[in-house]
Parts: structure tokens; sequence; C-alpha cells
């Protein structure tokens, strides 16, 4: 059946019978083939017939779809002509999210969450403005995604126009993990009331009967059934801000939602439709796991949901082991989390003392100033997030936490070139951005050791943001440093008097002692160095590199603005000649690939930077 899908047209000849072979059909490929590749799994089984459903009645691309976040439109691509997964979120192969480049049925390429229902305003204003308003925009957001401010203030916006929004809350309680906070409990409350669904389900099998109640049964369901929602189920807050309230409704009867979605195309207004899933439906281990670890998988076997190869200890392994036992010893000590709790390492905290972790939903602002609030109380907050996402709050750190010398140290997990996510998770923005922030300190850790030291130095600053940055994957072997000059650290040195420095930063290390011994094996002194704390300049830098003819920086963050450039910019005010040479990643999106994939390209393989400098060193 899913052969013979080649646009969404092709499904609105199909019966219900050929829906539900169909629904079958797309579980079964995307547990054979995102086991295969790896991938967000636990998310598009759980939406199958909803997006079946919304691309039999609304008309893409001339009605606008918009998926928040777009980790759930494996199935839209799918059905929009995309049937090759062999090799998912791999450099060639289909991106793990929308992409413009692949079809004109996708919109919106970021990941970030909690911007569709912006994206549909705007859309939906500009259809109208233009004349156009039969055409209806759609705007398909995660319960997780609605706990973000944005879609909020969205929602304001939307509930005071006149324009054709459609917004689908697919509500299966869950993002990365189980949806926290008031609107969880309110969205749980209308889940959970049964009351409604079922007393419409008595009036519908009693008009369709034609029972001795019959009359009353009609008035039911089709006159009593707004009065009756709002007693039962209290949906008003959405109703209150202007917007006409759909639902709930079982996101897994092909019927029913269809019959919603095309009650709400009808309206010509913005209208919620609330769709219950079930993330992971139909695939028996996402269904029974209860730790989300299905929400996205490596390669696992699809038999079991077991994955093929074991994980090694990683970064955020190493993070969560350490602030567990930083909080045994300092009660002072708090963690907050966007929606991530397992993802960044904090599971294990909340395990032990689960007051001491503030999950705040997907709302990265608000967790970054109510921790400088909770640094004015008297606590040191640690914020744990994907460096990606830290750019969403950029503000609230400087003038929320910096211009208070708040003590909040900052843990970005995932810093650098993330890969097969795409450009919106590279977290390759962070130095270039936080260097300029008045008072902050920023990390960016070799290895275990000097992550575990480092995150205990940060709490020890009390009147000020810190930052620790670390990659993402696996740790590798500790980079023992052979001496010290000032607070950088010497990892490996050829001659006494070296013509070439070469600084690798956080995960660069290990290839800048890979690149002097290959400078070095050319004939050519050469001594590798790094540092931990590497904004602001650390003590030192002048009487390493005095004497040198070259100072090579290597790091994953913007070449043209990061740590390389403040170096050398102090060095030249310092008055001293040495030529600079900066290795890090361009000023622009790069697409989904492996890590190593991107590292080759860039140059930043040891190599790579070896002959780059070899070369240079000859032209001069």
């Amino acid at each position: 059946m899913l052969e013979r899908i080649g646009s969404p047209r092709d499904l609105r000849a199909l019966s219900y019978e050929q829906l539900a072979e169909l629904s079958s059909e797309i579980r079964d490929f995307l547990v054979d083939n995102v086991s295969r590749t790896g991938g967000h799994l636990g998310p598009n089984l759980g939406v199958v017939e909803l997006t079946i459903g919304i691309h039999r009645v609304f008309d893409s691309p001339h009605d606008s779809i918009v998926f928040d976040t777009g980790h759930q439109a494996y199935v839209h691509k799918l059905l929009t002509g995309r049937q090759d997964f062999s090799a998912l979120r791999r450099r060639g192969g289909l991106a793990g999210y929308p992409a413009r480049q692949e079809s004109i049925h996708d919109i919106v390429e970021n990941s970030h969450a909690s911007t569709a229902l912006s994206w549909a305003a705007g859309i939906a204003r500009g259809h109208t403005l233009r004349g156009e308003s039969e055409r209806t925009t759609v705007a398909v957001i995660g319960d997780g995604a609605l706990t973000g401010g944005m879609a909020w203030e969205a929602l304001n916006s939307l509930g005071a126009s006149d324009d054709r929004v459609v917004v689908i809350v697919n509500d299966n309680g869950r993002s990365y993990a189980p949806t926290t906070g008031g609107l969880a409990r309110k969205l749980d409350g209308i889940r959970t009331d049964r009351r409604y669904e079922d007393f419409l389900g008595w009036g519908k099998r009693t008009f369709e009967n034609r029972g001795p109640f019959r009359n009353f049964a009609y008035m039911s369901v089709m006159h009593g059934k707004r009065a009756l929602k709002g007693l039962l189920t209290d949906a008003s807050m959405f109703s209150d801000l202007g917007l006409k309230y759909i639902g709930p409704i079982d996101g897994h009867d092909q019927r029913r939602v269809e019959r919603a979605l095309a009650q709400a195309r009808e309206l010509d207004r913005p209208v919620l439709v609330h769709v219950l899933t079930e993330k992971g439906r139909g695939y028996s281990p996402a269904e029974q796991d209860a730790a989300d670890r299905f929400h996205a998988v490596g390669r696992i076997h699809p038999e079991t949901g077991l994955p093929i190869e074991e994980s090694r200890f990683g970064w955020t392994s190493v993070f969560a082991d350490e602030i567990v036992s930083v909080a045994e010893e300092r009660p002072d000590v708090v963690a907050l989390t966007a929606a991530m709790l397992a993802p960044v390492g904090l599971q294990p905290l909340a395990d032990l003392h689960p007051d001491r972790v503030i999950d705040v939903g997907i709302a990265e602002q608000h967790a970054v100033t109510s921790a400088a609030g909770l640094a004015y109380a008297g606590l040191h907050p640690v914020v744990a997030v994907y460096a990606t996402f830290l750019n969403r709050a950029f503000d609230q750190v400087l003038m929320d936490v910096a211009l208070h010398r708040a003590g909040v140290t900052f843990m970005l997990d995932r810093a650098g070139i993330t890969g097969d996510d795409g450009p919106s998770h590279n977290g390759m923005w962070d130095m270039a951005l936080l260097r300029h922030v008045p008072g902050l300190r920023l990390a960016a850790p070799r290895d275990e050791p000097t992550l575990r030291r480092a995150f205990r130095e940060a709490l020890d600053v009390d009147d000020a943001p810190t930052v620790v940055r670390y990659p993402k994957g696996a740790v590798g072997d500790p980079i023992p440093a052979v001496r010290q000059v000032g607070d950088l650290e010497v990892l490996a040195q050829h001659g006494d008097a070296p013509r070439v420095v070469v600084v690798g930063l956080g995960s660069m290390a290990s290839a800048a002692v890979d690149a002097a011994d290959k400078i070095a094996a050319d004939g050519i002194d050469a001594l590798a160095a790094t540092a931990t704390w590497v904004h602001p300049v650390p003590a030192g830098l002048a009487e390493l590199i005095d004497g040198a003819e070259l100072v090579v920086t290597v790091e994953d963050g913007l070449t043209d603005a990061g740590i390389g450039e403040e170096w050398a910019s102090y060095a030249r005010l310092a008055g001293l000649t040495a030529q600079w040479s900066h290795h890090g990643v361009p000023r622009e999106f790069l697409q989904h690939a492996s890590r190593a994939q991107i590292v080759d390209d860039l140059g930043l393989d040891p190599s790579a930077i070896a002959d780059d400098t070899l070369a240079r060193l000859s032209r001069d």
C-alpha cells in the first residue's frame, strides 16, 4: 500500500480499511528503517493516523503545514514522496527534520521547539493580505513544545486574528520525557476526563439507533457539545484566548481525526484541535518502555529494541556523575533543565534529590532568568542545556545573569559539531556569542578529569556566570599535560624553541597534539597546548608563544569570531609579533553528515592542519 503513495493526493482514493492497512505498513517501515540508521522513532510511530488525516483533509502545499518540532515529520516525508530512508540523517540522505531542499511540502527546517505557531501566524496573515483567504495554515505542535513561552505569545496573537489557522496539539503527555508544569496538568485533566467522551458516545449511538431519547441525543451532540465540554473538561483556556477548541480527539481513530480536521478547516478562523496520541504506538518495546528510550534511538535490533552497539561512557555521563557527587557535598547546588532531564544528565540527581532539580518545560529563557532568581536567593543554580538551545536565551544570560552578577553555571552539552541532526543542532555559536558577555568565564575541558575539575571550579564563582562546554559522544582517553605555563597546559613539545605553537581548544586538543607531531616529523619544532578556561584570555599566553613564528588555533566554534580571534587580538595589543592561523567552523549552516565527515570537510583533522601550517611556513 505504501509504495502506491507518491503524493498526498493518492491518499484520498483510499477506503478506511485501506488506510488502516497503510498505517500498519508505515509503522513496520519506520521500525525496520529507523532501527538501521537511528533517528526519532517514538514520536513518529505516534502520529501515523494524524499525519494521514492532515494530508487527506488539507491540500499541501497549497495549504501550508508546519511541524513543531520537525522530528515528528517522518510520516509526512513518506506521504510526500520520500520513501528512501536508507541514509536517513546521513550525508546524501534524508534530513532528520523537514528540509526545504527535499520537498515543496517542507516549510520550516528549524528543529528548535515552540516556533511553529509564530510561523503559522505569519504565513496565514500573509495569505490574508495577498487575498488568498481560502488557503489554510496548519501547525502541528506537540504538548511539550506548547510549554515554550513563544508558543503562548503566538496563541495570544492568533486569538485576536481572523486568519485561517488550524493549530493541532499532538498531546502524548511527553516531549523527551513526561511533560511537566501547569499546562501539562491542564491537558492531563482534559485527556483523562472520560465523562465528556462517554456522554457524547451515548448521544451519538442513541441518535443513530433512533431510540426513545433520539431528540435529546441530537441536542446533546449537535447543540449541547460546547457547553458540556466547558462543564466537564474546562477547555476554556483556549477559547478565552479567542481560539475555537475542538477535542479531545483520539488521534488513532482515523475517522474521528478527519472529522475534527474537516470541521476546523471550515470554521475560517483560528482553531485548536486537541488530539491524543500514544508515543511509540504499535511497537511493543516502545509501548512498554517508561523511560522514553525510543524518542530517539541509535541502531537497534528491531525485534527487541536493544542497541546493536552499547554506547561508550560519554561526556554527559561524566557530568551526571559529578553533579551527584557535588550535590551531596553542597546543599546550595540546584539544577535546571528545559524539558531534557535525561538527555542532559540530570536524571540521576533528580532520582536522589527531586526537589533540587527543576524542569521548566521547553522554556530556556525562563530557565535562565529563574536561575538568576535562585542565585539571588542564596543558591548556586546549574543550568544544563544543549549548546544550540542556549542561543534562545542569550538576552537572559546577558541582562538577567551577567548584569546582576549572578553566580549561575551553564553546562553546555553537545557543544561544537554534532553532525547528524543538521544545522539547527550544531552547537557552534556559543563561544562567539558568550565571549562578549561582561564578566562571563568559559571553560572547554578536553577530557574527563578536566571536565570534572572545571565544573567544580565553576561552582566556586558566585559573582558572575560561568560556562562549561563539552561535545556529544564518548569521552576519549585522558590527555595529560607535560608542563604548565600560567593557566595554559603544554600537551606535547618538540624542540626547545618551537617555531609553531598549535593550540587545541576542548575536544580539539587531541587534534592539536597529532598536528604538532606531524609538523615536527617534517623537521619543524612545534608545541601543542591547550587551556581549560579559555575566556577571558588565560594567563601565560604571552609566555607560551614568545619566540614562535606562527600560532595555530583549532576550535569547534566559529573561526572568525571565536576564541582564537580573541587570543590573537590580545597578542597584537600586547605587541607580540607571531603570526596567527585559525582553524574552526565557517559562518554558515552545516548540513547533516557525520561529525567525522564535517571535521574532514572543514580541514580540522590533524593532517589538514599540519599541511596548512607547513604551507604557510614555506610561503613566509
